[in-house]
């Protein structure tokens, strides 16, 4: 069975989703069958390299919040994240493109070294406070994973895989997806958003027995309610 998850590096909710799919996973009696690919996602596609503000003064400024009512929000996504197993700490982000992240995730697949990539950057990020668009960054990451430094720097140094992450993206765009995380079995059922273990363990085993490749359906199609997600419209 294929599952698919599109999310950016830089959605607190996509971590929160990813902890709780490898939850449901680690359930899920035919995990041996799974085979998971991450798809890439921006939220913000036209993010500069870095911002010069902080995160809490950029939420604020671009959803019409004050720092408090966004310090308050931070509190209380840190908290959840926390009881998923993420020490998030929103204050020290360091906002900037994803994209250059998403495409050393792209060489990582080809190393089978996706899912450790794609969980080292979004540590870096909301642990760590680092700066994902950094290329010297991103060559350390990749190296600490197990990539070659040559193989991450000629990536860099190139626009390898930059199609394939607007391949991705284009997909997302097709069926519909505008927020993320969003998993989806065979490119038949879709589930959206940060849902409790228990609900993505039912929406596996709702695909595990319904194996057959059609395009996508979305959530309401297949039974399973929506989560938390980030889009166009924020976190």
């Amino acid at each position: 069975m294929e599952l698919e998850i599109w999310s950016d590096i830089a959605c607190p909710w996509c971590y929160v989703g990813k902890r709780r799919m490898e939850a449901a996973l680690a359930r899920f009696e035919h995990r041996d069958d799974v085979t998971v690919t991450f798809r890439s996602f921006e939220l913000d596609p036209s993010a500069p390299a870095a911002r010069d503000v902080s995160h809490v003064e950029l939420i604020a400024q671009k959803y019409g919040r004050t720092v408090e009512e966004v310090e308050a929000m931070d509190a209380q996504l840190t908290a959840v994240a926390s009881a998923d197993g993420i020490d998030m700490r929103l204050s020290q982000i360091r906002s900037g493109s994803t994209f250059d992240g998403h495409r050393v995730i792209h060489l990582a697949a080809e190393h089978g070294l996706q899912q450790e990539m794609k969980e080292r950057l979004m540590h870096a990020y909301f642990t760590e406070g680092a700066l994902v668009s950094d290329h010297d960054t991103l060559i350390a990451l990749g190296v600490e994973v197990g990539l070659n430094e040559n193989a991450v720097r000629e990536v860099l140094l190139t626009e390898r895989f930059a199609e394939e992450v607007r391949a991705d993206e284009r997909d997302a765009a097709s069926a519909g997806i505008s927020a993320v995380p969003c998993f989806v079995i065979d490119r038949k059922f879709g589930a959206s958003g940060a849902q409790d273990p228990q609900v993505l363990l039912d929406f596996l085993e709702h695909g595990w027995s319904q194996r057959q490749p059609t395009p996508i359906a979305m959530m309401g199609d297949s039974g399973v309610a929506e989560g938390d997600a980030c889009g166009p419209d924020g976190c």
